[in-house]
């Protein structure tokens, strides 16, 4: 496992470039866990999928921590639905046991995902095989609770402009149903306390990049 050491934001690295060091990875001899992270809006996602799919499914699966969401139905039971996204609305334990069996466990491991469309996860979604050689998991707080960083082998931090991940952000909400005013009070209120707590571990990264689709 890579011990975490801080590094200065790197210019904006090219996909290609990114993409040889997630199969350097998968080269290793042992599975790897590559961790993704950075504030909401930074474009963890994007790039995860971008990487899993390029590797092809052989290489690479897709583990979110998104999948461990609390349900709606249990954020309105305890008063936390208009704060969905903050770290207490997370199943954290249930996040960090998933990415230890992903270490340890020899067979095919299942794995929740969160569906936007409906704004809830779906257990047992993703199916990691035993000789699957790469796993990518991408989530805000990777580097936020203490017992994750050491599950992970690599963690990068996406640090884009702030005003670009905000409009990047307003606008996936508006996609996904808000109005352009909801969509703005949610990401300068909710969304903005969130990348603050992400921004907390930024320094146990292994990098820290910016980079591009192109």
């Amino acid at each position: 496992m890579c011990p975490a050491r801080r590094q200065e934001r790197q210019a904006m690295t090219a996909f290609p470039e990114l993409l040889d060091d997630a199969r350097r990875l998968s080269d290793a001899g042992r599975r790897q866990i590559l961790g993704i992270t950075g504030p909401p809006g930074a474009g963890k996602s994007t790039l995860a999928q971008r990487l899993v799919a390029a590797l092809g499914p052989q290489r690479a699966v897709l583990v979110g921590m998104d999948g461990f969401h609390l349900a709606d139905a249990e954020l309105r039971r305890t008063g936390r639905r208009a704060r969905k996204g903050a770290p207490d609305t997370f199943d954290r334990a249930g996040y960090a046991s998933l990415l230890d069996r992903l270490r340890r466990e020899p067979g095919t491991v299942y794995a929740p995902a969160f569906d936007r469309a409906i704004e809830d996860s779906i257990a047992a979604a993703v199916a990691v095989p035993p000789e699957a050689p790469l796993v990518v998991t991408e989530g805000n707080y990777l580097l936020l609770w203490p017992e994750i960083r050491p599950l992970l082998d690599q963690v990068w931090y996406l640090d884009p402009p702030a005003q670009a991940r905000r409009d990047a952000l307003i606008a996936r909400h508006v996609a996904f149903g808000k109005s352009e005013a909801e969509a703005e009070d949610w990401v300068l209120g909710s969304d903005e306390r969130n990348a603050e707590a992400v921004a907390a571990g930024r320094e146990r990264a292994d990098r820290v990049l910016g980079w591009t689709a192109d």
